[in-house]
């Protein structure tokens, strides 16, 4: 039932864009509980980095005194990894092109984040 929910939030969020490629619900430890994404995409080695980036953002805004840490973001030359705290025991990871209208991703992926930690 709890996974069926997270991949209709999922779902829900890859339409928001044609420019999301793949979107994840992952536990702080890196284990991924819902996926949507391309088969090209390993969803564990998805897992442990988004784990890893949120280990490292985290502890870099603690250092920097920069809060609790709310989302982190890579940009790499065609596309965006956003990571969003959702909840205490999750994080949203999502992939979208460089072409997409970051703003409203970023809306949206907020929006997302928000209902998965209700829902967990």
């Amino acid at each position: 039932m709890r996974e069926q929910l997270l991949m209709s939030v999922l779902s829900d969020l890859n339409a928001t864009s044609v420019d999301i490629i793949a979107s994840a619900v992952i536990s702080t430890d890196g284990l991924p509980i819902a996926t949507l994404m391309p088969k090209t995409l390993d969803q564990d080695r998805v897992g442990a980095m988004s784990a890893t980036l949120l280990a490292l953002g985290s502890h870099a805004a603690g250092e920097l005194a920069c809060g609790e840490l709310d989302q982190v973001m890579v940009k790499g030359k065609t596309g965006y990894i956003l990571l969003n705290q959702a909840g205490s025991d999750a994080v949203l990871t999502l992939m979208a092109k460089e072409s997409g209208k970051l703003g409203l991703i970023l809306l949206d992926a907020k929006r997302a984040a928000k209902h998965i930690a209700d829902i967990l």
